[in-house]
């Protein structure tokens, strides 16, 4: 869906650019932005590109709303309770306007691609300036100078549109980057109102993605994180299609000292080509998140998943017989409408035969806007919590007892910060994505370690660092 308002049309983006740049030049010397964004990692990634388009606006950015002219909220849709809690958010920011009228309140995101959210701004939010859909991001300089010449409401709801590949982007980390490859999700599951508000499936060209991962990687980046709703389907829709396995193939072959990670998958694209290629690439991480959210069939079907579990098992067992200990974590829903005790046990059942070594697990909540909002439901939220604690005490005993397989190991590390252990315990991501604390010197961020494992949990394990890593941190 697109919708806007009288933007300046007239005016390119460059000219839009230049033009605010003046205005904040002569009327908000030393402007800054803050920007706060909501839900998955396409979204931290947007906000990245938002600091972005600001920072060539003029604007220098900071971390609290108190002393910034613009304040931009980058919001998530998914789940009702992630609507409510901005809603929750800009009713304090109400009186906060009252007091500086001059700072400019923007909504983006995907509740900025719902017709919804329009109308209940128009009725109850006239304190927000300016509304911006996900594929608008690349209008906020026009929507920007649009504002400040006319001090109106403005909004662009556009969420078909692929974003410009000139942006700037201002990253969160200097070793990690998250990389979108595509835009979109073509799957319509009932529960998700994600094609509603980021459209229909876009893939960026090929050769535009590999030059921003070699910059990166020349940039000193250590983690690439590709990015898309289903990552499995990119490249269906190219004028010269190209697979997502043909993709990382082609990043793999890079020169440099980094890891290859990437989600959403969808089982019903994970190709033996696909696991193929993650088994054979020593780049891409051995760890696969391939979210299955039912062990039932006929809960799958609802959900318009489009694979069954013995399906979805097949995968499972392609990559288990070539590598046993392969690393899988997954999605799931527990209590989607009319789930019975036997589709739950099929859940359960399906647990037990993974072995998964994490799930992030969600008891279901209906969303308007989605088919599934409007099934009957005879489960009782008392019976889907205690579904959900049967589950996680099941998935833990499971994770407890796969976490011992790594003890004696020696696992390579990229290490991201400090652990909740304490003073001297940093923590990262291994190879199969699990992760590590040890001891050691905090100049190792955002270098790849080893570390020899001694102990394990049902969320992580611990371990010592070699001594030639010890010896260099040091030196350091």
């Amino acid at each position: 869906m697109q919708e806007t308002t009288n933007l300046q049309k007239t005016m390119s983006i460059q000219a839009c650019t230049e033009r605010v740049q003046k205005i904040v030049a002569v009327s908000y010397p030393c402007a800054k932005a803050y920007v706060h964004s909501f839900g998955c990692q396409l979204n931290v990634s947007d906000g990245e590109k938002i600091k972005g388009l600001l920072q060539s606006m003029g604007f220098s950015l900071t971390e609290t709303h108190e002393d910034a002219d613009v304040i931009v909220f980058n919001t998530c849709a998914v789940r009702e309770s992630a609507e409510d809690r901005v809603y929750g958010m800009l009713g304090v920011m109400k009186k906060y306007k009252e007091t500086h009228p001059r700072t400019i309140l923007i909504l983006s995101g995907c509740m900025g691609s719902e017709p919804k959210t329009l109308e209940k701004v128009r009725a109850h939010y006239s304190f927000i300036d300016i509304l911006m859909g996900t594929a608008s991001i690349g209008e906020l300089p026009r929507l920007l100078a649009t504002y400040y010449d006319t001090k109106k409401f403005v909004y662009d709801m556009d969420s078909t549109a692929m974003p410009s590949e000139q942006m700037q982007q201002v990253r969160n980390s200097g070793f990690k980057a998250s990389v979108p490859i595509m835009y979109g999700c073509n799957n319509f599951c009932t529960y998700c109102i994600v094609p509603y508000v980021r459209g229909r499936e876009r893939s960026r060209q090929p050769e535009v993605i590999l030059r921003e991962v070699q910059h990166l990687i020349q940039d000193g980046y250590k983690e690439i994180m590709l990015l898309g709703q289903n990552v499995n389907s990119y490249g269906k829709d190219l004028e010269q299609p190209i697979s997502f396995a043909e993709l990382l193939r082609k990043i793999n072959a890079m020169e440099g000292e980094f890891v290859i990670r990437f989600m959403s998958s969808h089982p019903k694209d994970a190709t033996p080509e696909l696991l193929d290629t993650i088994l054979s690439c020593e780049k891409v991480g051995q760890h696969l998140h391939l979210p299955v959210q039912c062990g039932s069939d006929a809960i799958l079907s609802a959900m318009n998943r489009r694979y069954t579990v013995e399906q979805y098992l097949n995968i499972v067992d392609y990559l288990r017989e070539r590598r046993p200990d392969f690393s899988l974590t997954s999605d799931l829903i527990v209590g989607f409408p009319n789930e019975s005790e036997a589709d739950f046990q099929g859940t359960l059942d399906l647990i037990q035969r993974v072995q998964y070594d994490n799930l992030y697990t969600f008891i279901y909540s209906k969303r308007s806007g989605t088919k599934a909002a409007n099934m009957p439901d005879a489960t009782s939220d008392a019976e889907k919590r205690q579904r959900m604690e049967r589950l996680l005490t099941l998935q833990r005993e499971i994770a407890t007892k796969n976490y011992r397989r790594f003890l004696g190991r020696t696992m390579r590390v990229l290490v991201e910060g400090d652990s909740k252990r304490g003073d001297g315990w940093l923590f990262g991501k291994s190879n199969e994505a699990i992760i590590v604390e040890f001891m050691g010197n905090r100049s190792l961020i955002g270098t790849f370690v080893s570390v020899q494992i001694t102990e394990s949990k049902n969320w992580a394990v611990s371990g010592r660092l070699l001594d030639d890593e010890r010896k260099e941190a040091v030196q350091k």
